[in-house]
């Protein structure tokens, strides 16, 4: 049996999990359709999640077309959890963007066609409510050519939209209009097609025209556009045929070395850790070893999901996505065999932090603990732990996140939290080149010597090694690379240090004061050397800036540009459009809530914002300072008597 991985991403209240319910529901996997406003959705299962009416975690089911398995992952909307949809582009086949037909081409459903199109992800557009009230037609296909992609092409139309009993007609090879727009959006891929449209060959059949839609579906190239609504069920059969016919199967060699990736962890009853793996080559057994986290692990158990049900099973074979039980140092993102998943971040870092304190300190260790498994789940929360203030300093994306993980300390684990002002996350860049050496005896019977300098914006960070390699077992340089990144998380002004090229000059082993130097003595004066070199080399503190892209009415562009002014931002020239203007530049990611409160007030309520991280640079004024950690290595600022 064909298996195909199918995510759906939509912008929040698009009616994305009512659509996975409905495919459940249609296909037979599940026996009555959930409902978001009940809170008895198949899909959404946290309490968080019911009680919000939104989806917080990537969630798998499963339902057969014929012969063809798919696997649904339906992803959250809302952009405090970008993070689940990021990780989860890795492991698709294809895609179903879901747009609301009332509210049309909203901001968060282009910062998602963006990503799928970066990645070259084949993608169906559903356009759902088309039995709302105010449901478009006509309108939204301009708005989706223009705003989402140029080959997008409808491959059916609504009847009776608007109204309670809205439904769908898929276009076939009669329809003469239908024919003329497929060919010409085919024509651009396809050299052949082109010289029919010119007239310089025959008109191609039909079955040629499908046939040629869905391999450039498949490669990413045209985008077919379904209605719908998943409220009635209206569209699913066509949605149904389409999914089966223009979107590719996994593909990957089953018969290869097994090959996968890790891209969502959790817990079961007793506290089990259950890792969701892709295979895309090969099969794993039960019982087999897998080497994830630097550690080989037996797997427990394997479940792969079947029929909206995850099912216990022996082995799992390439394309399928399977439940695997044992693997302790499982982590998200991490991946085995010989072929990799597609690496680049689909989405911004997030670009706000808060710290976390337990209410009543006994709970500290907990508070932790609890925070550690909820790390597991979503890494870029980054958690960073200060002992000496009694603190745990996370990453987010917003406030609605932040209140999750408030709720979910005291829903599941017991604990209440304070959490402080969520503030912005910054960097450290080197300033310029740092040396240093220590030689033994020093507190480690070791000797290191590490120079620190500047590397290219966006590069991270780069370990390297200056000396020959046999001086030292390969575990005493890892031990070294271990303590240089452990210090480099907290600077001269207490943030992360990025951007930069660490060189290992210098190691002797010695003898000469008892036992010969272990690896864990490397790793226990690195960040001290590292210290010494960050502060010869100086840094300064970036902030994040974002990158906007506004529409406003005309009405409205004035106000617009002096709201922007007094944020300090960067507008470039407003660009004129039907309706209104189009403002696009740059703002510094600590202004962009209160540019986020301007907009309805300012714009009468229609006006459209979106961002996206664009780079860190260089604050202007005193550099913001982090509070540091009490124990390790305290680097500070040089002086200028010192330089």
């Amino acid at each position: 049996m064909r298996t195909l991985n199918l995510g759906i991403l939509a912008h929040i209240d698009a009616g994305k999990t009512s659509l996975s319910e409905q495919l459940l529901y249609t296909t037979g996997a599940i026996q009555a359709a959930g409902s978001v406003d009940q809170g008895n959705t198949h899909t959404d299962t946290l309490a968080q999640e019911r009680q919000r009416g939104i989806t917080i975690k990537s969630s798998v089911a499963s339902f057969a077309i014929e012969d063809l398995s798919v696997n649904l992952i339906d992803t959250p909307g809302h952009p405090d959890f970008i993070a689940e949809v990021d990780r989860v582009l890795d492991v698709l086949d294809g895609i179903i963007l879901v747009v609301s037909a009332v509210e049309g081409v909203q901001a968060q459903t282009r910062i998602l066609m963006r990503a799928i199109q970066r990645q070259g992800l084949p993608c169906l557009i559903f356009v759902n409510k088309i039995d709302r009230r105010g449901a478009q037609h006509d309108s939204l296909l301009r708005q989706i050519a223009h705003k989402l992609s140029p080959s997008a092409i409808a491959i059916g139309e609504p009847r009776d939209i608007g109204t309670p009993g809205a439904g769908y007609h898929a276009y076939d090879a009669d329809h003469i209009a239908f024919r003329a727009r497929l060919t010409e959006t085919l024509a651009e891929n396809n050299d052949r097609i082109l010289a029919a449209y010119l007239g310089q060959s025959a008109p191609p059949s039909y079955q040629r025209l499908r046939a040629e839609l869905a391999r450039q579906t498949r490669r990413g190239q045209a985008h077919p556009v379904l209605f719908g609504s998943a409220a009635t069920g209206a569209g699913l059969p066509g949605l149904l045929a389409a999914i089966a016919e223009l979107l590719p199967a996994a593909a990957g060699d089953a018969d290869g070395p097994p090959s996968g990736a890790v891209f969502k962890i959790e817990r079961g009853r007793g506290g089990e850790k259950i890792a969701y793996a892709r295979l895309f080559t090969g099969s794993l057994r039960l019982r087999e070893r897998l080497l994830l986290g630097g550690r080989q692990d037996k797997i427990a158990a394997i479940k792969v999901f079947d029929r909206g049900q995850a099912r216990v099973a022996a082995s799992v074979q390439a394309g399928q996505i399977a439940l695997l039980h044992g693997l302790e140092a499982a982590r998200i993102g991490d991946v085995f065999g010989p072929a990799r998943p597609r690496t680049a971040r689909a989405f911004s870092p997030p670009t706000l932090e808060t710290r976390v304190s337990a209410r009543h300190p006994a709970d500290a260790r907990r508070l932790y603990a609890a925070l550690s498994q909820l790390a597991e789940q979503d890494p870029l929360i980054n958690l960073r732990q200060d002992d000496g203030l009694q603190e745990v300093a996370l990453s987010l994306y917003g406030e609605v996140q932040k209140e999750v993980i408030q709720e979910t300390l005291a829903s599941d684990y017991g604990i209440a939290a304070e959490f402080r002002e969520t503030t912005t996350l910054c960097v450290e860049r080197p300033s310029g080149v740092g040396f240093a050496l220590m030689e033994a005896p020093n507190p480690f019977v070791a000797t290191i010597g590490l120079r620190l300098e500047p590397a290219p914006a966006g590069s991270g960070v780069e370990f390297r090694l200056a000396m020959h390699e046999g001086m030292l077992p390969p575990a005493y340089f890892k031990a070294v690379e271990d303590g240089v990144r452990a210090a480099l998380r907290n600077g001269l002004y207490g943030w992360e240090v990025t951007d930069c090229r660490v060189t290992m000059t210098h190691s002797i082993r010695r003898r000469h004061w008892g036992p010969l130097t272990t690896a864990a003595e490397h790793r226990g004066l690195a960040p001290l050397v590292l210290a010494e070199a960050l502060r010869l080399a100086d840094s300064h503190v970036c902030e994040p800036i974002q990158r906007f892209r506004l529409e406003v009415p005309a009405d409205a562009l004035s106000a617009m540009l002096s709201a922007l002014a007094s944020l300090q931002a960067q507008p470039e020239p407003p660009q004129q459009q039907a309706g209104g203007y189009l403002l696009t530049g740059y703002i510094r990611a600590a202004k962009l809530q209160q540019l986020q409160g301007l907009l309805p007030p300012l714009t009468g309520g229609e006006g459209l914002l979106e961002t996206m991280f664009d780079r860190y640079e260089a604050v202007q004024g005193p550099p913001p300072k982090r509070p540091r950690p009490a124990s390790g290595p305290q680097p500070r600022p040089v002086t200028a008597a010192s330089r």
